[in-house]
């Protein structure tokens, strides 16, 4: 995210979320090990390469993603053609080809409010062959909000009903907005407002700013720069429907500027991590 006065916008919000967050220790505590990963956006869990997590910076970063360890250490850069304007998050789920994953990159950043459309990045997902940086190839789907442009930081794949999701991030009731994962690459997609969701807090800090949903769709994530909810999904209940009820509030680790969550593969416990060099990243259980 850039704004005006960043980084006396970061001291306060990391000097409020000190005081206001529900601190409780994490099963397990490492950082970001490589200089170029300082803008963390976005995490997402591998399906296809064991212990190993998928992260992205944010604007002002060249298109490509990393792939790291549970320790933060880097395993592979993947770098991509592409004009990236603000990728925000990263997801991992179901694609055109039965049985394989994909990579989802969502560049949905727009901190004025000014963008036509926002485009989603689709990879098959990568086999970890190297510590090099490796090439891949994109496909590019141009989405557009059904009221208007609007900043977001929250790209989630539902592998049941087979959606993207994106969620809002400034508004005090945030917009959930859905489109289908086989719409065409060709046309520009209308994205579907599902809902509105009210978080109570101050403005900035009940900013969401990431989320993800569990690899068998059963269980929702979504974080503010305070906060982390949680949600269990009822059998055959959208996932729209099932974040309108109350979520159950995750006790975690305060962090300065905490953009990124996402669950394991296996959906036993999620992690977490934030921007700047060498932020930490904490690995929580989920609720049983």
């Amino acid at each position: 995210m850039k704004i005006k006065h960043r980084y006396l916008y970061m001291l306060i919000v990391g000097a409020v979320i000190l005081i206001t967050v529900r601190m409780v220790s994490a099963q397990n505590q490492n950082t970001l090990q490589d200089a170029e990963m300082k803008e963390t956006s976005g995490i997402a869990a591998s399906r296809i390469n064991k212990n190993t997590f998928y992260v992205h910076n944010d604007s002002g970063d060249t298109s490509r993603f990393f792939a790291i360890n549970p320790n933060g250490q880097l395993k592979e850069t993947f770098e991509f053609k592409g004009d990236a304007i603000d990728c925000e998050d990263i997801a991992v789920g179901p694609g055109p080809v039965k049985g394989k994953s994909y990579v989802y990159l969502g560049d949905i950043g727009d901190n004025h409010h000014e963008r036509r459309t926002i485009e989603i990045y689709r990879f098959p997902e990568p086999e970890i062959t190297s510590t090099q940086t490796a090439h891949l190839q994109a496909n590019t789907y141009y989405l557009k909000y059904p009221d208007g442009p609007r900043d977001a930081e929250t790209l989630m794949i539902d592998p049941v009903d087979k959606l993207f999701y994106i969620v809002s991030k400034r508004e005090d009731s945030v917009g959930v907005y859905t489109a289908p994962l086989n719409a065409s690459f060709t046309d520009t997609i209308s994205l579907k407002l599902q809902c509105k969701l009210h978080f109570k807090g101050l403005p900035l800090l009940k900013w969401i700013t990431a989320g993800d949903i569990s690899a068998d769709g059963k269980q929702i994530l979504l974080r503010s720069y305070q906060d982390i909810y949680y949600w269990k999904r009822k059998p055959g209940e959208p996932v729209w429907k099932a974040m309108q009820a109350k979520p159950q509030e995750l006790k975690h680790n305060a962090e300065k500027q905490g953009e990124a969550i996402g669950f394991t593969a296996d959906g036993k416990g999620f992690y977490t991590t934030s921007e700047g060099k060498n932020a930490p990243i904490y690995f929580y259980q989920t609720p049983k």
